[in-house]
């Protein structure tokens, strides 16, 4: 068997992709056949994109008016090789022999072009399982007539696409247009099973929520080799935590105070690599850094108001911080949670990277009644007069400051951190989500903080 030679240029279209554009490259650039450039077109993203496929030797390409025929035919155009791989920015090289396999067929002048197979991981919705299961199968076919083609993960020779480019003009499925010509032409297209990549989300719509649970659930106990995975991460996120505090810090005693708690709490984490204080107090600059925790500048008395939320004055921290590097993932806790259990933390941090999600807080189901209050009506939220265990409708309660884990990227975004894919973590002790402050800073409770504190060292 021959080997591949020749030299190959990897495609990839990207658009606010950064939670996935380095682990696509890791794997890229831990391929076995190395005669291959990077190229990627990027359609103005405005996250970190950018900045973290600069870390891998790519060449950049802008395209402003994007179409998917379109931004493929103007990375080949800037391309060196005799070879074109197009790859989606969120789709993960599962091998380390990827791009040989998905080649190599290549070298029978009568294939037109190759994609490869799609699996989905544990987090991809039960929709996307079910379509790329049952379409992406272990067997490898030679489609004589089938003009199915997929350019999320695909192979073909730059001598035919200058026959037949993708089409410019069409706005979804460029990759099916190209297939149906090449078959007409004569062309045969291959699908390698053996050239597979993790693939988060699946080509079609959702649709039925609960007949396609029916269908996943089957079909992933067929064959261990259908079993979605959990994508381990190759490159760890950059996790910071920030303390959002207003003036002075409450002191317990003069040894230590609430700040030094929080501090102390944080620091057990495993996966937060850097600690920040958002303070506009100098004499809490002072104590932080004597905790040996990063306080590279005051905030403005304007992030200070009281009607100023939360979200505003980390994303001005964040935009600050992220002159020098950039983060991935933001875990916030306040001062006046002194009796959280520090162990949450890493608890959330994993849950939001395992199950994708953008935001996950620390709640508390509320088993009796919760009243609102507006325009001076008040109105009962939930049924709190029904037996717990009857009810149909759970309430919970949470505040940021207990602990809260997002992603940098839904800092960025306007509006609020709840309003897209949103995780819990409960907590079960009433003792965790007590919230001090000057007006209940007591004796009894000052003790309890002492010992929980002490007990933590």
């Amino acid at each position: 068997m021959k080997k591949i030679t020749e030299k190959i240029s990897i495609i990839i279209r990207t658009k606010n992709e950064e939670r996935w554009i380095e682990q696509c490259l890791k794997k890229i650039f831990d391929q076995s056949y190395d005669n291959f450039e990077v190229i990627i077109v990027d359609n103005n993203s405005k996250d970190n994109t950018l900045q973290k496929a600069k870390k891998f030797p790519v060449k950049v390409v802008k395209i402003n008016k994007f179409l998917p025929g379109k931004a493929i035919n103007l990375g080949i155009k800037k391309s060196k090789g005799t070879i074109i791989v197009c790859l989606s920015a969120h789709c993960i090289p599962v091998n380390d022999n990827w791009l040989k396999k998905i080649s190599y067929a290549l070298k029978n002048p009568k294939i037109a072009g190759v994609y490869g197979r799609q699996k989905p991981l544990s987090y991809s919705s039960d929709f996307d399982k079910r379509d790329l299961i049952n379409l992406f199968g272990p067997e490898r076919k030679i489609q004589k007539k089938d003009t199915f083609f997929h350019n999320a993960n695909s192979a073909f020779k730059k001598k035919l696409w200058r026959k037949i480019p993708f089409d410019e003009k069409t706005k979804h499925i460029e990759d099916r247009i190209w297939g149906n010509e090449v078959i007409n032409k004569g062309y045969k297209i291959i699908y390698e099973p053996d050239a597979p990549v993790y693939h988060w989300h699946g080509i079609n719509q959702d649709m039925e929520p609960s007949r396609c649970k029916r269908i996943v659930n089957i079909l992933e106990t067929l064959n261990q080799d259908f079993k979605s995975n959990i994508l381990e991460n190759e490159i760890n996120p950059n996790c910071i935590a920030i303390i959002p505090l207003r003036g002075e810090t409450l002191n317990i005693d003069n040894n230590f105070s609430l700040l030094d708690v929080t501090v102390n709490q944080l620091k057990k984490s495993k996966l937060i690599k850097d600690i920040y204080l958002a303070t506009d107090n100098k004499k809490s600059k002072k104590i932080g850094l004597k905790a040996k925790i990063k306080v590279p500048f005051l905030r403005p008395k304007n992030l200070s108001d009281t009607f100023i939320d939360i979200k505003s004055i980390l994303t001005f921290f964040l935009d600050r911080l992220e002159k020098n590097k950039t983060v991935d993932i933001v875990v916030v806790a306040t001062e006046n949670f002194p009796l959280r259990n520090s162990s949450m933390f890493d608890k959330m941090i994993n849950k939001l990277i395992k199950n994708n999600l953008d935001t996950v807080i620390a709640c508390k189901e509320e088993k009796g009644s919760i009243f609102i209050k507006k325009d001076n009506k008040i109105n009962k939220v939930n049924d709190g007069e029904v037996p717990f265990k009857l009810r149909s409708q759970d309430a919970f309660t949470s505040r940021i400051g207990i602990a809260c884990v997002t992603r940098a990227s839904s800092l960025r975004k306007e509006g609020n951190l709840f309003s897209s894919r949103l995780g819990y973590h409960f907590v079960d002790n009433n003792l965790e989500i007590t919230e001090v402050n000057n007006k209940n800073l007591s004796k009894q409770i000052k003790e309890i903080i002492k010992i929980t504190y002490n007990n933590n060292k």
